[in-house]
C-alpha cells in the first residue's frame, strides 16, 4: 500500500506479457534489465527479489536466442573478469569458451534412472519413481512437472559446465511453442552453470487461440491450489490477437550469472 497516493500497488513476477506486447506493436527487439518479486522459498540459489535481463527478438527462434545468450555471458565475462576461464576461489575453472553443448531432458534423465521417460509415461508411475526416491511434489503436479522434479533430483547436479538442456514438457510451459517435430514438448531450454539454473529461453508462442487454451488450464491449476499456474490476462491475449510474429525470448538471473563468474554462493559473502 503505497501511503502517499493511497493506493495498493503491486510487484511484478516478470515483465514478459509487456515485452510482448511491445513486440505486437512493432518493436522487433525490445529487452529489459528488471527487478522482479517471487513469492517462493529463499535458500542459496533464490530469493524471492532478483534482478534478470529479459529479452524478445522477433523472427527468431530458441537455438537462435541460445546463442545469443551464450555471447552475452562469453562477453560479459571478458568485460569483468577479463578472461573465459574464471577462477573460483576454491581454485576450481569454469570454463565458458566454445560452444556449449544441449541435452534433452527426456533423454537424459532416461539415463540417468536406467528407464525410459517420455511425455507419454502415466502419471502414476511418475508419481511412484518420486515417492521412491524421497522427491516431494504438489498433490496436484501434472506430469511434466513430475518429470521435471525427477530431472532436478537425479541429473543437474552433473551439469558443472554451462549446458543448454532442451525441449521441456508442454503442460509446464503454457507461453511456449510446441516444438516442430517432437509431440509432447516445447521449443524451450534451462540453462545450467554448477548445477545451478541460470537462465531459460522459449520459441514463443503466438497463436492467440492455443495461448487461451493453455491460460484457462492455467487458471484451472491456480484454482486447485498450484501457487505457480498462471492467470488469464486478457490484455496480453488482445495483443496477441492483433498480430504476434514469431519470436524468441530469454530470461537470464543477473544474480546468478554474477554467482558463476565469482563461484560464491549468497550465504558465502552476505
Amino acid at each position: 500500500h503505497s501511503n502517499a497516493f493511497d493506493i495498493d500497488v503491486f510487484l511484478r513476477i516478470a515483465p514478459e506479457l509487456f515485452l510482448k506486447r511491445a513486440v505486437v506493436g512493432g518493436l522487433e527487439r525490445v529487452f529489459e534489465v528488471n527487478r522482479n518479486f517471487r513469492n517462493e522459498g529463499a535458500d542459496r540459489t533464490h530469493s524471492p527479489e532478483f534482478t534478470m535481463l529479459e529479452y524478445y527478438q522477433a523472427y527468431a527462434d530458441y537455438q537462435d536466442v541460445a546463442t545469443t545468450t551464450r555471447e552475452v555471458y562469453q562477453e560479459a565475462a571478458m568485460a569483468a573478469m577479463g578472461t573465459l576461464q574464471v577462477v573460483h576461489p576454491d581454485g576450481s575453472v569454469l570454463d565458458l569458451s566454445g560452444v556449449w553443448p544441449q541435452v534433452d531432458l527426456y533423454e537424459s534423465l532416461s539415463e540417468a534412472i536406467g528407464e525410459r521417460i517420455s511425455p507419454e509415461t502415466p502419471r502414476a508411475h511418475l508419481v511412484a519413481l518420486c515417492e521412491r526416491d524421497g522427491i516431494e511434489f504438489h498433490p496436484t503436479a501434472v506430469p511434466g512437472k513430475l518429470a521435471e522434479e525427477l530431472f532436478e533430483h537425479h541429473v543437474v547436479s552433473s551439469f558443472t559446465s554451462p549446458t543448454f538442456v532442451m525441449d521441456y514438457p508442454v503442460d509446464t510451459s503454457p507461453l511456449v511453442r510446441g516444438h516442430r517435430i517432437k509431440p509432447g514438448v516445447v521449443e524451450k531450454w534451462d540453462l545450467y552453470i554448477n548445477g545451478v539454473e541460470s537462465g531459460t529461453g522459449y520459441s514463443e508462442l503466438i497463436d492467440p487461440v492455443i495461448q487461451r487454451d493453455r491460460l484457462v488450464e492455467q487458471a484451472s491449476l491456480a484454482d486447485r491450489g498450484d501457487a505457480e499456474a498462471m492467470h488469464l490476462d486478457e490484455d496480453f491475449l488482445r495483443a496477441m490477437e492483433h498480430g504476434m510474429p514469431p519470436m524468441g525470448g530469454v530470461g537470464v538471473g543477473i544474480d546468478r550469472m554474477l554467482m558463476a563468474f565469482t563461484g560464491l554462493r549468497s550465504e558465502e559473502h552476505t
